[in-house]
């Protein structure tokens, strides 16, 4: 098998979590948190879609990293993202971590919601 190292250039990655943190570039974030390829910072939860909706136009979609387990997000919050032309994935949140990274590599518009795990 053939390893490639993937490189983000200036785009902030998700280099780990844990126990209700996630360690996004140099930051440590605690709780739950929004990250963009450029920012990341708090996020109120499942009742906070005002924050995503800022990224109109930046993003083509938003990961849903639900903590431990997948669960459904509250019909307000998707529709309020779909209805503004972003799509939502929802999963877990070591999922989403991962899958952030990877579209993240490949270049796409993406950001991530995410619960911690805890």
């Amino acid at each position: 098998m053939r390893l490639t190292e993937i490189t983000y250039g200036q785009a902030l990655a998700i280099e780990s979590y844990g126990p209700g943190f996630f360690r996004v570039g140099t930051h440590v974030l605690r709780g739950a948190c929004l990250v963009t390829p450029w920012d990341a910072g708090p996020w109120g939860g499942m009742a906070d879609f005002t924050t995503p909706l800022a990224l109109l136009g930046r993003i083509d979609v938003l990961l849903v990293g639900t903590g431990r387990e997948i669960a459904q997000v509250p019909g307000a919050f998707r529709d309020a993202m779909e209805a503004a032309g972003i799509g939502v994935e929802v999963m877990n949140s070591p999922a989403a971590c991962r899958t952030y990274n990877v579209l993240l590599g490949e270049g796409r518009r993406v950001a991530a919601c995410l619960l911690p795990v805890p």
